[in-house]
């Protein structure tokens, strides 16, 4: 098991991981086309973000996407945790606790990051008490949204 940052040879499994992810979680069904141009924009432009995958024998087989927003109050990052998914024959295995230790190391290696954060649905009670297992917490701020 190897987990690493994903480069562009993972876009088609980073593509895959979003579109069973979505249907698992809210039942929806993404438009390929318009997910290959928002996966392949995060590794055209570093500033949008990066990816993170775990692979086993060669196979990528979960991942997530980081994004960064500026807290002025703390004078830091926040690295937002986004797109998580880890294929169902190895949920329960620790895969995410490995993916998100392996960003807690490059958030250090980088400097500057003051936490993590991400958003769950409200009724994905599983990946609610993945989070809670690692370290993180929910907190107190509810999220808005128009879209457009």
């Amino acid at each position: 098991m190897q987990i690493r940052k994903a480069g562009k040879h993972d876009i088609d499994a980073l593509i895959g991981f979003n579109e069973a992810m979505a249907f698992e979680t809210e039942g929806k069904k993404l438009f390929t086309g318009t997910l290959r141009k928002g996966v392949e924009a995060v590794f055209d432009d570093p500033h949008k973000g990066f990816y993170v995958v775990a692979e086993d024998d060669g196979n990528a087989i979960g991942g997530l996407m980081v994004t960064f927003e500026w807290s002025d109050w703390r004078d830091g990052w926040f690295w937002w945790i986004q797109s998580v998914y880890v294929n169902p024959d190895y949920r329960g295995k620790g895969i995410y606790s490995r993916l998100y230790d392996f960003v807690k190391s490059e958030a250090r290696d980088s400097g500057g990051v003051c936490g993590f954060r991400l958003y769950v649905e409200k009724e994905n009670v599983n990946a609610q008490h993945v989070y809670e297992k690692v370290g993180m917490e929910e907190t107190y701020y509810l999220m808005y949204e128009e879209k457009l």
